[in-house]
């Protein structure tokens, strides 16, 4: 690849097609995917449905931009609105896209209120992508090394504390919105306690702050609702969207509600492609063909199945520390770095990943079933089982 930016540490794997739950490289070879593109391919591969919902809308009408109505967008947008009790939505390409949305919000709303530094509290072991805002909302210093000066109004706290926020509500009166991942993906697949996501929305409501949810990888019912924060019953102010909401067409979206609807008027933000009509009409099919083949129920079911058929695989393994997740979204925690485990998964035939050095992170296609994840477990298993020997 003499002319690709070497920006990736590429597997030496080529897929030439897919369908289902499993992709064949050009040499001919068979893979199980429990990684789905990183969260992405909502519906497999070469999902019929979404196959043709494609070719008849780029038959139709592929881009206009956003000088004029785009009927798919208003079409998508009342149905996320219907799905996540937001009020207003602002379409994009990407994850980072929508989360720089979020963040120029708050900014704007922060500046509004009379604040001139406004400040967003973010979290330890963040991932809110890769643009100059969103790599120093994250809390990851390999990620931001570097790229310094990073942009200011960020304050860091630890995950899941409470606490930590409310001292920092004492001291910082800049500060206008909290902003967390309902799981961390990137971070090692560490879920956020529901009574510390109900404790984010009272703080933010006694201090007027927006509460953003960065819903990005576990979104789109992944978890088993269609986000992540309906597990808590709370409703934030601003929630970011994309990696499965288009099934592997790029989408985001950041969707707004309450104190933060009705702040963003011509001008202050937009986008060239984002939400164009094939776009939309990818991430209509993929909501569509999630209501209609019960994947988020699915999701639900399955994930627990490979977290249970796992914890009884690995029972009294040394090594390993902690199997968690919600729905298909599963990290296995070993006590060492545990990379090389990549290599080996393609090496027998299985996508997988490793985030956070130590965590194994499966994120499988939301049509996997029972036989899947028991050919998952019984083909990565002896694969963690002969590491942790080693």
């Amino acid at each position: 690849m003499p002319h690709v930016m070497n920006t990736y540490a590429r597997l030496p794997v080529t897929f030439s097609h897919g369908n289902g739950c499993r992709v064949t490289d050009v040499e001919g070879r068979e893979y199980l995917d429990a990684l789905s593109g990183i969260a992405v391919s909502t519906l497999g591969h070469a999902h019929p449905k979404l196959v043709a919902a494609i070719a008849e809308q780029a038959a139709r009408l592929l881009h206009t931009s956003n000088l004029y109505t785009i009927s798919e967008q208003e079409e998508l947008a009342d149905k996320l609105a219907s799905l996540s009790g937001m009020e207003e939505i602002f379409f994009c390409n990407s994850g980072c896209e929508a989360n720089e949305a979020a963040i120029k919000l708050a900014r704007f709303y922060g500046h509004r209120k009379g604040v001139d530094l406004p400040t967003i509290i973010v979290m330890e072991k963040a991932f809110h992508g890769r643009t100059m805002a969103t790599l120093s909302a994250t809390g990851n210093r390999k990620a931001q090394a570097g790229f310094e000066p990073l942009v200011s109004g960020f304050v860091r706290v630890p995950y899941n504390d409470l606490e930590a926020i409310k001292a920092v509500a004492e001291h910082n009166r800049n500060v206008v919105a909290v902003m967390f991942e309902v799981i961390q993906g990137e971070g090692g697949i560490h879920l956020a306690a529901p009574d510390f996501q109900r404790g984010l929305r009272q703080l933010c409501d006694e201090h007027g702050w927006l509460l953003i949810c960065d819903e990005v990888q576990c979104g789109m019912a992944r978890t088993g609702k269609w986000f992540g924060y309906q597990h808590a019953g709370i409703r934030p102010d601003v929630v970011t969207l994309a990696k499965g909401l288009g099934s592997g067409v790029p989408i985001g979206a950041c969707m707004v509600s309450g104190q933060a609807a009705g702040l963003f008027a011509p001008g202050n933000h937009g986008s060239t492609f984002g939400g164009n009509p094939l776009a939309c009409r990818a991430a209509l099919t993929t909501i569509a063909t999630i209501e209609e083949d019960h994947l988020m129920l699915n999701a639900e079911i399955v994930g627990g199945e490979i977290r249970s058929l796992m914890a009884e695989a690995l029972a009294g393994v040394k090594g390993l520390v902690e199997i968690r997740g919600h729905g298909l979204m599963i990290g296995i925690e070993l006590d060492r770095p545990c990379g090389e485990l990549v290599g080996k998964g393609l090496a027998a035939g299985l996508l997988i990943n490793v985030t956070a050095d130590k965590v194994i992170r499966l994120l499988p296609p939301l049509i996997f079933g029972k036989k899947e994840a028991k050919e998952l477990v019984d083909r990565i298993t002896p694969l963690i089982k002969d590491f942790l020997a080693a």
